[in-house]
């Protein structure tokens, strides 16, 4: 079972790591640079990690930008990978994850890099999310090499009638994985609207409570959806078609709808 340790000394300080952001990159709204100084102003947060889809790229330019500042937030560079059976994320890697392999397959290339995997948004109704007989099956194969490391049980986007609690008393009583919470954020403001608990500050600590399993996922304030505005709302999700067809699909379809998108963006 996934718990948070209850004999740790009282001095001793838990971290907040935001596990899943999106940059400019890819289908966010805000680059890195402003991420970051809005992060650092607000200072409730450890660690982030950047995981535009199925690029690393993103990632690597957000390490660029933050190693040029002294920041009091620790960066992890990651992607979030489309699998044949949904989203999963890639923590820890610096080099491409291939696209639209099954997950067992991406959790292996995962761990060839010394990455950890966690399932994001699990069994949401909303985006490409795993399903339960998935990961049960690939859990039941019992290789180390292709088990994911850990499961996404607090992410404000996500929803589903076995999301939430119920994802958390399925993974206590059946997998054991380790639990962590990421933002999904696609707009600054909703950086750190979910994240990860861990015993420490950095993100070597993060990454070593999500082995030892003694990580937790939490939800934070909600962000009002009038506080993004509608405008923003709608372009978002124009990027958001541009990302995968552009990236992994039909790349004269990703242009396009590039096209469009940037011209909404102009004419604001």
């Amino acid at each position: 079972m996934t718990s948070m340790p209850h004999d740790a000394a009282p001095a001793r300080r838990f971290g907040r790591a935001d596990l899943q952001v999106h940059t400019a990159f890819g289908d966010g709204m805000e680059d890195a640079r402003t991420i970051f100084e809005r992060v650092e102003v607000l200072g409730e947060l450890d660690v982030i990690a950047v995981t535009d889809h199925d690029d690393i790229r993103g990632a690597l330019e957000a390490r660029e930008v933050h190693a040029q500042a002294p920041y009091h937030f620790e960066l992890v560079t990651g992607i979030e990978v489309t699998t044949q059976h949904g989203h999963l994320l890639a923590l820890w890697v610096e080099r491409p994850v291939r696209s639209f392999r099954s997950l067992e397959e991406t959790v292996a290339a995962i761990h060839a890099q010394g990455g950890l995997a966690v399932v994001p948004h699990p069994f949401s109704l909303l985006t490409r999310s795993i399903g339960r007989r998935t990961l049960e099956r690939v859990l039941a194969i019992g290789d180390p090499t292709t088990h994911p490391d850990g499961i996404e049980v607090a992410n404000p986007t996500s929803a589903g009638w076995d999301t939430g609690i119920r994802a958390v008393e399925m993974n206590r009583a059946r997998w054991g994985l380790a639990e962590t919470g990421g933002s999904d954020a696609h707009f600054t403001e909703a950086v750190g609207a979910a994240y990860t608990l861990f015993p420490g500050r950095t993100s070597d600590d993060v990454r070593q409570a999500i082995l030892a399993r003694t990580s937790a996922g939490r939800k934070g304030a909600g962000i009002p959806l009038r506080q993004i505005g509608a405008g923003r709302l709608a372009l978002q999700q124009v990027r958001g078609l541009s990302v995968t067809p552009k990236k992994v699909l039909w790349p004269p379809l990703g242009r396009f709808v590039q096209r469009v998108s940037d011209r909404v963006r102009a004419h604001r």
